[in-house]
C-alpha cells in the first residue's frame, strides 16, 4: 500500500496543496523525517540535494510554528546560498499559505531596506543566508527571541564555504527552547560537531543515496589551442541539450559567455560579481530550458540545482580531484551519468595527467580543432583509437 502524506500526520490543507502540485506520495527522506519532526523532535537527516528534504523540514515547521510578531520570526531556515534561499522560499510559500503562515527569503546582495520593511510587516518563517541574518540581528532589525524552530540546511556545504562560525553564532543566540532540524549530505567531521552541540537526542534519518562514481560518467580530455578554445567548447555544446561550463575566474566566465553568444549559442555567466537579479534570471532560464549553456565559477555553481544537465565542460581544468567530481556530479543529478569534457591547453597537460592518475582514468588527451566532426558526439568517440 502506498503511504500518503496524510498517513504521516500532515494536515489536510497542506496535503491538498501537495496533491494539487502533483506530489502524491512522500520521498524516502520525507517518510523517515516527517513523523518525528511533526512530533516536535530534533531531526538529523542525511540526504543529498534533490532528495526532497525541503518538504521534510518545511512541512513540520510550518505546521507547528506560531504566528510571528513584526521583526520576530518564530522559524528560521539557514541555507548556504542566495539561490537556495529563493528555491526553499518558493517551494514553501504555497504550503505556508495553506496554514496561514508567511515565508520570506533574506540574503546578501539584495536591497537590505526592502528586506527590513518586509520583516517589519511580520514574517513567520525566515529563510536566510547566515551573513545577512547576522547583519540584521546586529542592527536590531530582527530578533531571535521567539524562534522555536531552526533548520540548518546543507550543513556540509556551509562547512565547505566557511560559514559554520556564522551558523554557530546564530544558533548560540537563539534564546528560547527550540526544535532543531539539520540536513546534510554527510554527517561526519565538523557537521557531527554541530549535531552534538546543538541537537538534543535527534532522530537520525538516513537515506542511502547512490554515490555517482567516475565509472558512471563518460570522460573525455581534449587538447586545444588557446585561440580555438571557445569554438571547441561551442562545438561540443551543440551535441548537448543543457550544458554547464566551468571557469576558474569570473572574468573568464564573462569572456566565454560572450564568445559563445557571438557563435549563436544561448549562454549566460553566473558568478559572485553579477547582480542578484541577473543570476536569478540566468538560473531560471537554464532550469526552464530557455538557456543552452550556463558558464559558472565553482562557488556560483553551488547554487545550481538543475536535473537533466547532460554535459559538464571543464573549460579550465579543476584544481583537484574533489573539484573535478563536485563539478562533474552536476551531470548525474537525475541518477544517470552524463558527458564530462576537460579542455587542455599545452601548459596544463602535466597537471591534467596528474589529475587523471588520481581519478584512475586511463585515457589519452586527444588534440582536436573546432571543425572536428567528432566534437559533436564525444560519447561515441573512442579516445583510445585516436592515440
Amino acid at each position: 500500500m502506498t503511504i500518503t502524506f496524510r498517513d504521516l500526520g500532515v494536515s489536510d490543507p497542506v496535503a491538498q496543496v501537495l496533491l494539487d502540485r502533483g506530489i502524491e506520495s512522500p520521498f524516502p527522506i520525507q517518510e523517515l523525517a516527517l513523523p518525528d519532526a511533526l512530533a516536535g523532535r530534533d531531526v538529523c537527516g542525511k540526504a543529498k540535494t534533490g532528495s526532497g528534504k525541503t518538504l521534510a523540514f518545511g512541512i513540520p515547521v510550518l505546521e507547528r510554528m506560531t504566528r510571528a510578531r513584526p521583526r520576530t520570526p518564530t522559524g528560521l531556515v539557514l541555507v548556504p546560498t542566495r539561490e537556495l534561499a529563493n528555491q526553499v522560499c518558493d517551494e514553501l510559500t504555497p504550503l505556508g499559505s495553506a496554514v496561514d503562515r508567511t515565508v520570506s527569503a533574506i540574503y546578501g546582495g539584495a536591497d537590505i531596506d526592502k528586506q527590513i520593511r518586509k520583516l517589519g510587516k511580520g514574517v513567520d518563517l525566515v529563510v536566510a543566508t547566515p551573513g545577512r541574518m547576522i547583519d540584521l540581528v546586529e542592527r536590531k532589525e530582527i530578533s531571535l527571541a521567539e524562534v522555536a524552530h531552526v533548520v540548518v540546511d546543507e550543513a556540509d556545504r556551509m562547512a565547505d564555504m566557511g560559514f559554520l562560525p556564522q551558523v554557530e553564532w546564530l544558533l548560540r543566540h537563539i534564546e528560547r527552547e527550540h526544535q532543531t532540524l539539520l540536513f546534510s549530505a554527510t554527517l561526519d567531521g565538523v557537521v557531527n560537531t554541530l549535531i552534538k552541540r546543538y541537537q538534543t537526542d535527534p532522530a537520525m534519518c538516513e537515506v542511502e543515496s547512490k554515490e555517482i562514481t567516475v565509472a558512471e560518467m563518460v570522460h573525455r580530455f581534449i587538447a586545444v589551442h588557446e585561440m580555438d578554445k571557445a569554438k571547441v567548447a561551442g562545438a561540443i555544446s551543440a551535441g548537448a541539450n543543457r550544458a554547464i561550463m566551468f571557469c576558474r575566474t569570473k572574468w573568464m566566465c564573462d569572456k566565454l559567455a560572450g564568445e559563445l553568444q557571438k557563435l549563436g549559442i544561448e549562454a549566460a555567466a553566473i558568478h559572485g560579481d553579477l547582480r542578484q537579479s541577473n543570476r536569478e534570471r540566468a538560473l531560471a532560464d537554464f532550469a526552464a530550458g530557455n538557456l543552452h549553456v550556463l558558464v559558472a565559477t565553482d562557488v556560483a555553481a553551488r547554487g545550481i540545482h538543475v536535473d537533466e544537465v547532460d554535459l559538464v565542460l571543464h573549460y579550465d581544468p579543476p584544481q583537484d580531484q574533489k573539484a573535478y567530481l563536485h563539478r562533474s556530479g552536476r551531470t548525474a543529478r537525475a541518477g544517470a551519468g552524463g558527458l564530462v569534457v576537460t579542455l587542455v591547453i599545452y601548459k596544463e597537460e602535466l597537471e591534467v595527467r596528474r589529475l587523471q592518475k588520481r581519478l584512475k582514468i586511463e585515457q589519452p588527451i586527444v588534440e582536436m580543432f573546432s571543425n572536428d566532426e567528432r566534437l559533436r558526439d564525444l560519447t561515441s568517440f573512442d579516445p583510445s583509437e585516436a592515440a
